[in-house]
């Protein structure tokens, strides 16, 4: 539906722009409002859109409002990293909320056969703003729109009201949201300045878009690694809403978008009858933007692909994602191509949008409630029809990993079960306690096969966002469908983390492999704590054990703990990392003694990450995170504002992620470092930080580069082609040198890998150079050009060489992406530890 309003761009005079706003430049004119629900203004101060509301005032005022009205209850879901309350609101008549929970169970029941009359059910709306912070009309919008339904009067609310659940979310980012406003406000000037140029409408990096750890949190409704996907994840599955709507932000010079998106470009995972419902939905939109004379757009840009995104996340699960897209002004009022964009304008649109959501959401409330209950009908067909009755997952070796991508199962409600016991399943081991089984003959096997699949071929070869994000890959799991569930033992329904230990007391020696997740967790601690310990460049055997490439040895004797105090340490660290450390009595083996000059010492670390200008702030979060939240590491965080002035001697290593183009530091930078490196530090770079590698010589990297040339191809093309050529998020197949250091804990030959670069390195002559490399056949999952298709096969994604005393290490690909890929994240680990083996 390529619809354009044939008004100008209405946007009020430089003249209404100086003046205060009220209240009902928002409000619908024909309507009465109880006067004792208090406005915005009477309670945090400042009329809507004259300030960016800070969090803390938005909270405030959803809780006097929730104080003063008994048409909304308020919780309190969870905190943010940075402690702030993720809310919602439920918003119905009196009456509803008197049986909230009985209405709550009888829309649940539609998913699981039940009641086939919907005519007097309620319709469901989940409606979320601004889960990027620098996006601010949409939570901004939410202070007017929670006054509308709390304090309009008249038949026609209540009939609303009595007919819906509305589950406001007036701040899907509150972190990220504190960050923008006060960025916003400081630098507001009485007489408000539409220049460009203006300092208000260029913050500092980070940025307010991200959480606390920079992560965009529009990417992580379907792996749930955050506290807030986690909390609005739990309200979603315990409502299963009819329609979920995402408030954002777009380019200034843009006017306003809503879904449906690209028509080529939707998972065919999701039935044609939602985007029919959807496009019908639209409509609403365009009535309500027609009548306030604002110029919109659908069916462009956007697309409804990936289902991590919060607009695309519910198509999967029976309900209709919806993304609402609004021009910013990323401040109060900015010249654009269509005209001076204000504030209170963008403020508008999004209210206006979340008005005619729900008034879609009554005209249309039987329809989307019979096609929600035909949804689940369908998926319990498909379920039992399907060949594959179950999907097994494990890694004999690793049973925290392995949990955590049943953690994921669990909190999207999926059904599993034990492994009834081990197993060889397409010569993959599956150990009990280490495997879980995954009945597909359950509510929604979609949601399943949205996580599991992998899939290489594609409508169309754009991508707004990543196309291949399977889980067991993503995880590095062994995996396989089943045609029976004859492996399946009991559901797990007490599910709980793996538990860790030291099994006895030794006067001589501990031993733990390196395979488990949280080793490097554990590793940090007894090196932090002054212990000696070493690890193993060999397998080898003690006393019927097998021990892997990379196992860890704490020897008993001189140490500055004695034998009993080094026990109990070491106990209280196997726990708290949950992994199992094993005493052994004699240092003599089956292949390398424990005294054996194979055994290399491993020395305490102190890490630094280069952040800042010049470096992306998702990379540079995603590994922070990792340190700081999973392994219980210390990092410094070195901005490139101060850091040739920085002391670099105390550290042993300095992380640089990606950055933009070749400009995360000038020569000046790169001479620091290297001469660092030469007196024996490790320096670890990611993705494009090797063409500054190359630049400034640190290595010698060839490259494989395409010859790409357009032919037959129009100028109105030319984005379509070269977009073509993006690998924006794919997983390819690379093979392992298990005995090199940069591998060890990996059981497996082969490793998955994600890839979001077009940087192909060509391997080093000597085989053993080339601990990582890609097959000769490598996509297993996403979109890839056959031109590019071309140039990864049997390229590296990984090198080291040695500089001085010390290392540079490169990754060519992004091994900590978005918190989920737990499979390729002791890639860092390794190289942290064991990089001066390298």
């Amino acid at each position: 539906m390529k619809q354009f309003n044939v008004l100008f761009f209405l946007m009020f005079g430089i003249g209404l722009m100086a003046q205060n706003v009220t209240l009902d430049y928002y409000l619908p004119d024909n309507v009465s409002y109880d006067p004792n629900i208090p406005k915005p203004a009477e309670i945090i101060g400042h009329e809507v859109g004259e300030w960016h509301v800070t969090h803390d005032k938005l909270v405030f005022y959803m809780q006097q409002l929730a104080a003063s009205s008994d048409r909304i209850t308020i919780a309190d879901r969870g905190k943010t990293f940075e402690g702030r309350p993720v809310l919602l609101l439920t918003i119905t008549t009196p009456k509803n909320h008197q049986n909230i929970e009985t209405i709550r169970q009888q829309h649940i029941a539609l998913s699981e056969g039940g009641p086939t009359n919907t005519s007097e059910m309620p319709i469901v709306v989940y409606q979320g703003f601004s889960i990027h912070g620098n996006e601010p009309s949409g939570s901004n919008a939410s202070l007017a729109y929670a006054y509308y339904l709390a304090a309009a009067q008249g038949p026609e609310i209540d009939a609303m009201l009595e007919n819906m659940v509305i589950l406001l979310d007036p701040s899907f980012n509150p972190d990220g949201l504190q960050r923008f406003a006060y960025w916003a406000n400081v630098h507001k000037s009485q007489n408000l300045n539409s220049d460009n140029n203006e300092r208000e409408y260029h913050e500092v990096w980070p940025g307010g878009r991200t959480n606390h750890y920079w992560f965009d949190m529009n990417r992580d409704w379907l792996p749930v690694q955050l506290p807030e996907s986690r909390a609005r994840i739990e309200t979603f599955h315990n409502w299963l809403p009819n329609i979920l709507t995402d408030h954002h932000e777009m380019g200034t010079n843009s006017t306003f978008f809503f879904q449906p998106g690209e028509p080529t470009r939707v998972n065919p995972l999701t039935p044609k009858a939602n985007q029919e419902l959807t496009k019908e939905i639209a409509t609403y939109h365009a009535k309500a933007l027609d009548k306030i004379g604002s110029l919109y757009y659908s069916e462009e840009n956007y697309d409804d692909y990936y289902y991590g995104k919060g607009s695309t996340f519910p198509d999967v699960n029976g309900s209709i994602g919806i993304l609402f897209e609004q021009g910013s002004s990323r401040g109060h009022i900015q010249e654009s191509e269509n005209g001076t964009l204000t504030f209170p304008f963008t403020i508008r649109n999004q209210f206006t949008t979340a008005l005619s959501t729900i008034e879609a959401a009554k005209n249309m409330r039987a329809k989307i409630l019979d096609y929600q209950q035909k949804f689940y009908r369908d998926m319990r067909t498909e379920a039992s029809k399907s060949r594959t009755k179950a999907i097994v997952f494990g890694d004999s070796k690793d049973a925290s990993k392995t949990w955590h991508l049943a953690e994921i199962l669990n909190r999207h409600k999926i059904k599993f079960h034990e492994l009834a016991s081990d197993a060889t399943i397409a010569g993959k081991t599956y150990k009990k306690g280490y495997s879980y089984v995954v009945p597909m003959n359950q509510k929604n096997p979609r949601l399943i096969n949205a996580m599991f699949e992998k899939r290489t071929t594609f409508q169309d070869s754009l991508f707004y966002d990543i196309s291949a994000w399977t889980f067991p890959l993503s995880f590095n799991v062994d995996y396989a469908n089943l045609t029976s569930l004859s492996n399946a033992g009991p559901e797990v329904l007490d599910f709980k983390a793996p538990n860790g230990g030291t099994d006895k007391h030794s006067n001589y020696a501990y031993l733990f492999e390196w395979h488990e997740y949280y080793t490097p967790k554990a590793l940090n601690k007894i090196l932090q704590k002054g212990l000696r310990a070493k690890t193993a460049k060999s397998p080898f055997s003690l006393e019927g054990k097998q021990y892997d490439y990379g196992t860890i040895m704490v020897p008993v004797q001189n140490q500055k703990l004695n034998p009993k105090d080094l026990y109990n340490f070491l106990n209280n660290v196997a726990k708290d990392s949950r992994i199992k450390i094993k005493a052994v009595s004699t240092g003599l083996t089956q292949g390398i003694d424990l005294g054996s000059n194979d055994f290399d010492p491993i020395k305490k670390q102190k890490i630094a990450i280069l952040v800042g200008d010049g470096v992306r702030s998702y990379d540079a979060g995603e590994i922070w995170h990792l340190f700081d939240t999973r392994y219980d590491m210390k990092i410094t965080k070195i901005d490139t504002r101060y850091f040739n002035t920085a002391d670099l001697d105390q550290y042993t290593d300095l992380i640089l992620p990606s950055g933009w183009g070749n400009k995360i530091l000038d020569k000046q930078g790169a001479e620091k470092i290297k001469n660092w490196v030469k007196s024996g530090g490790t320096v670890i770079g990611y993705r494009n930080t090797a063409n500054w590698f190359n630049k400034y010589e640190f290595m010698k990297l060839e490259m494989k580069k395409d010859t790409l040339v357009a032919k037959n191809i129009p100028f109105d093309q030319k984005n379509d082609f070269r977009g073509a050529q993006v690998t924006g998020g794919a997983i390819f197949e690379t093979k392992l040198d298990r005995s090199h250091p940069i591998n060890f804990g990996y059981k497996n030959d082969k490793l998955a890998m994600f890839r979001n670069t077009n940087i192909y390195l060509k391997p080093e002559k000597n085989s053993y150079d080339n601990p990582i490399q890609y097959t000769n056949n490598p996509l297993l999952s996403g979109y890839i050009s056959e031109e590019n298709q071309e140039l990864i096969k049997n390229s590296v994604p990984f090198k080291a060489t040695r500089m001085g005393k010390g290392r540079v290490i490169l990754f060519t690909d992004n091994t900590n992406f978005r918190a989920f890929w737990y499979g390729t994240n002791k890639l860092l680990m390794n190289a942290i530890f064991f990089g001066q083996m390298m």
